[in-house]
């Protein structure tokens, strides 16, 4: 049964694996009709087959870089054009790049940043103000704890969910009293293919106590459907984050450049 019955259709983005997989699971289980939008096509059609077989419903696929100049415009014209009204939008795509910035490929992290930051803008606003016209709508946004900390060796995914988090926080309270919900999901190192993507595979953070995906879409999920501006998934990274707020950032980079360190 729905959370909330007066909502329909949600759109994922991210959705071939990972967290974005685990939520689509969630709101097909309740019944909510699915766009899944992911770069990876053959990804994208394993599990839109995967989802018919389990909870009977045959979701609505795009396949699209989110990294590429207007993409967010694009994925929003194929959804007008089979004319769905999109009730819930997850904004989870997202990658970094690790390794020392200026040794790194800038052409990677610029895309790290388009993906991140500025299509998921563009697909906030442009869903959003759809949602606002019709006075009703839910927008979930994957940040990250690496939010409250600089992280040297993937300094500009970290910051790129910095900026997810305080747009999403500034928004939550821009969107009060018009029927629409801004959550931000703040979730740790999860059990993901997101190290083997950012190349930090070998990494201390990658081989330390990673989150269940299921668990944290959960967490998301919940927080989604009751409208809360926040949530940061799992209980030592509410204690992490809430040290972070305390503790100088030098001391905090100092500890996440150990983490992002070759495993020895």
């Amino acid at each position: 049964m729905k959370p909330d019955s007066n909502l329909t259709v949600a759109l994922i983005t991210g959705a071939a694996s990972g967290i974005g997989q685990e939520l689509a699971h969630l709101l097909a289980k309740d019944q909510y009709e699915l766009v899944l939008v992911d770069q990876d096509t053959a990804g994208l059609q394993h599990f839109a087959d995967h989802l018919r077989s389990v909870h009977n419903i045959t979701p609505t696929l795009i396949t699209q870089e989110l990294s590429q100049p207007d993409a967010a415009q694009r994925v929003y014209d194929a959804v007008r054009a089979k004319g769905i009204q999109v009730d819930i939008l997850i904004n989870d795509a997202g990658f970094g790049e690790y390794g020392p910035f200026l040794e790194s490929d800038v052409a990677r992290n610029v895309a790290v940043v388009q993906t991140n930051i500025t299509a998921l803008i563009e697909l906030t606003y442009l869903f959003g103000r759809d949602m606002v016209q019709r006075g009703k709508g839910r927008i979930l946004q994957l940040a990250s704890t690496a939010a409250y900390t600089p992280s040297p060796k993937m300094a500009v995914y970290s910051a790129s969910k910095s900026f997810v988090l305080s747009f999403s926080e500034a928004l939550y309270k821009e969107l009060q009293d018009t029927g629409v919900t801004v959550t931000a999901l703040c979730p740790g190192a999860t059990d993901t293919n997101f190290f083997e993507r950012a190349g930090a595979e070998n990494t201390n953070a990658a081989h330390g106590d990673l989150a269940d995906p299921k668990v944290v879409a959960k967490d998301g999920y919940e927080a989604l459907m009751k409208g809360e501006m926040r949530v940061i998934s799992g209980i030592t990274n509410k204690v992490q984050a809430m040290l972070s707020n305390i503790t100088p950032d030098g001391l905090v980079a100092a500890g996440m450049g150990k983490m992002f360190d070759e495993k020895k």
